[in-house]
């Protein structure tokens, strides 16, 4: 015997489907149609029906309504200041800080908006082959970058150059996961990090020589769980990018390597050009801005102990100080009289830009002005070279254009030099052969 259930669960599907004759019961979500308004009365008398069934003409379908509303929309590129075709404001204008509020009714707050001259275009991969070619090699290889991990302003730049031998792009070794929590810096923190790559270095060098670069910079994340904090992994890879391309000018922007001056000999001496670190701020705020693990003077005995390894005049240093994270002038005057006593060459200025809610925020934001300014202060200083201008990060383009022509004429310089003491060694030897003759 059939069981009755089963029957009555088909009873309601096939009575709606009998009944609706294909008419759909769903409602929508939908705003409602307007009512439709009885028509206007007519003279002529209504006529009675003559009959209950009647023929219903099939109406015009409508479009169903909707909370969407055809309105014309500015294109994006008019929301970016890079590309408005609006004049240049004043000074007083631009540097005057725009506030908004923001948040709900009854718990709103002030917030302060982005200053004009820090704004940049996004990049693409769709419009910008040089950017598409970096990412994809970087990808390909398994290798990462500083400009990508700690959200670079300048990426769009840097990575999509008009030439391809101009563009380029920070790699950042050992992994993109740093033992040290620095509260200004938003690259991935964790105290045991992945074991580091052994075909990193092979991978690294590779993709520079592909690129065809004449300046590569390289960075690490802090690697204290680490027996040489990754100097000996720093200094292969430097190796390894010499024996492919030897003219290829190497950037190393270093940590500190727990203040192990040995373990800076090994990188100092591994063939690079330029040896980079980064004090990052004043001596007064880095316990602040820093982990507790980075202290000031243990940067400046890193900066001093290159110089004393491979001479004054044999190795640039470089250092970059962010602005913007309530330094004091004397401060900042005092920060520059200790780099000059270890014989720094260059150093950058760059506005600090708060990378989330979690880190320090923004205590001023310095106008182009002040940076303009401190960059001839650290000149009239007697530093080699000053990089001063919000969007400036330590590894900055233009920066790097410049040690470039530096070290190539150093180069020159030293090979003219070697060549002048050859063709006297020979000319001496000549005359000696001569009077012995004689």
């Amino acid at each position: 015997m059939v069981s009755s259930v089963p029957i009555q669960r088909m009873q309601g599907p096939l009575r709606r489907s009998l009944a609706g004759a294909g008419v759909s019961l769903r409602s929508y979500a939908t705003i409602p149609s307007p009512p439709i308004h009885a028509a206007a009365p007519t003279s002529q008398p209504s006529q009675p029906a003559l009959s209950t069934k009647t023929t219903t003409t099939p109406q015009p379908s409508k479009p169903r309504p909707t909370y969407f509303r055809d309105a014309a929309v500015a294109p994006f590129s008019d929301f970016l200041p890079s590309s408005s075709p609006a004049a240049p404001l004043a000074p007083s204008d631009a540097y005057t800080l725009r506030t908004a509020e923001v948040g709900p009714a009854g718990r709103k707050r002030t917030i302060t908006r982005l200053p004009e001259w820090l704004k940049t275009p996004i990049p693409s991969a769709g419009t910008n082959p040089n950017y598409a070619k970096i990412k994809a090699d970087l990808r390909g290889l398994n290798l990462h970058t500083v400009c990508e991990e700690a959200r670079c302003p300048n990426i769009g730049e840097c990575w999509g150059g008009s030439n391809k031998a101009e563009a380029t792009a920070t790699i950042m070794l050992m992994g993109d996961t740093c033992t040290r929590g620095c509260r200004f810096c938003s690259v991935k923190t964790n105290r045991a990090p992945a074991p580091l790559d052994p075909h990193e270095p092979e991978n690294t060098a590779e993709a520079l020589a592909r690129w065809g670069l004449g300046y590569v910079v390289l960075t690490s994340v802090d690697r204290d769980d680490l027996a040489d904090g990754g100097a000996h992994h720093f200094a292969e890879t430097i190796r390894r990018i010499k024996q492919k391309k030897p003219t290829l000018l190497v950037e190393a922007l270093t940590g500190d390597l727990r203040g192990d001056l040995d373990m800076v000999r090994i990188v100092a001496e591994s063939g690079l050009d330029v040896y980079a670190h980064n004090v990052e701020t004043t001596e007064g705020l880095t316990p602040y801005v820093r982990d507790r693990r980075a202290t000031f003077r243990q940067s400046l005995k890193v900066l001093k102990h290159v110089k004393d390894v491979k001479g004054k005049d044999n190795i640039i240093t470089k250092t970059s100080i962010m602005l913007g994270l309530g330094e004091q002038e004397e401060e900042l005057w005092e920060t520059l009289r200790e780099l000059r006593k270890v014989d720094v060459d260059i150093v950058t200025f760059g506005q600090y830009m708060r990378p989330t809610k979690r880190h320090l925020k923004v205590e001023k934001y310095v106008t182009p002005d002040e940076f303009d300014l401190w960059g001839k202060r650290a000149l009239d200083m007697g530093f080699m070279h000053c990089a001063s201008g919000p969007l400036v990060r330590s590894s900055y383009k233009a920066g790097e254009a410049f040690i470039e022509n530096v070290l190539r004429k150093r180069a020159g310089e030293k090979a003219g030099a070697s060549t002048e003491k050859l063709v006297g060694q020979a000319v001496a030897a000549e005359e000696t052969a001569s009077r012995g003759s004689l």
